[in-house]
């Protein structure tokens, strides 16, 4: 790895990181979003191998979940926006989707990981750009078995594609009447339970891989870690205020275009280009 290279990646993980975690506190989100595409083109220009590129940078942005998470959560439970009792519902189906999830990554090969998330960014792209048409389809959240399957729905996607399961959350709360910032809120605590048995299993699943980059424990990367955790611990607060103060519309517009870029990318580059 030379110095260049190193200077690419630290470059490209500190602003993924500082971006990742205002979008933790304003959305209930873990950045992976931004943080996948940022370090898969950083491990591009590093040469790392295209078969597990796409599946480092997945890894690796679950690792990052876990601190941000972690802080989001604790700062909207200090405001009461959390819905606690939904959350204690999915401490098993959340997890069990997460390791479903990894054991699906580790079988998979990296362009097929790429078309999921591109999928699943088009989809949550459209989401946010049309949030404010979204229909109410109840008053209550559903009871079991129903919450149960979402549980493990919201862990598997979320883990697949790096991210801490805010959009999927936040769209199942909105839909049956809570509040965008109770869901926003609940969102980090589901980061939670996505994001420590996720990187438990991308550990597992890359464990061993020869064409791995340096300072890699299986399908997550050390060194990135240590540079985007400290920066998105710190920016997450900024977006808790700000997910309390501001109106969001705009910046889910522009969220949501950013993802449906970041898919077409990802899509142009299956047909072989990096």
């Amino acid at each position: 790895m030379d110095a260049t290279a190193t200077v690419s990646l630290a470059v490209a993980t500190v602003v993924a990181g500082a971006i990742s975690g205002v979008l933790a506190g304003l959305f209930g989100i873990g950045g992976g979003t931004v943080i996948v595409p940022a370090l898969y083109q950083a491990l591009t220009v590093l040469g790392v191998d295209e078969a597990v590129r796409m599946h480092i940078s997945v890894g690796t942005s679950v690792g990052v979940i876990v601190p941000t998470s972690i802080r989001s959560f604790l700062a909207h439970r200090k405001r009461g926006a959390v819905d606690i009792a939904l959350l204690r519902s999915w401490l098993i189906p959340v997890p069990i989707g997460a390791a479903l999830a990894a054991a699906v990554a580790a079988a998979i090969s990296g362009q097929a990981l790429r078309l999921i998330f591109s999928v699943l960014a088009i989809a949550f792209g459209v989401r946010l750009i049309f949030a404010s048409k979204t229909p109410q389809i109840g008053s209550t959240l559903p009871g079991e078995p129903i919450r149960g399957i979402v549980g493990v729905i919201v862990g598997f996607l979320s883990t697949l594609m790096g991210i801490g399961g805010g959009i999927l959350n936040n769209t199942f709360m909105t839909l049956y009447g809570r509040s965008m910032h109770q869901a926003v809120a609940t969102s980090a605590g589901v980061g939670v339970l996505v994001s420590v048995p996720g990187i438990v299993g991308y550990i597992w699943a890359g464990w061993g891989i020869a064409s791995l980059p340096p300072f890699s424990a299986g399908f997550v990367n050390l060194l990135a870690l240590a540079l985007i955790i400290p920066v998105s611990v710190l920016t997450a607060p900024l977006g808790v205020a700000l997910a309390h103060r501001l109106s969001r519309r705009q910046l889910e517009i522009g969220f949501g275009c950013f993802l449906l870029v970041i898919a077409a990318r990802f899509i142009v580059s299956l047909g072989g280009g990096p």
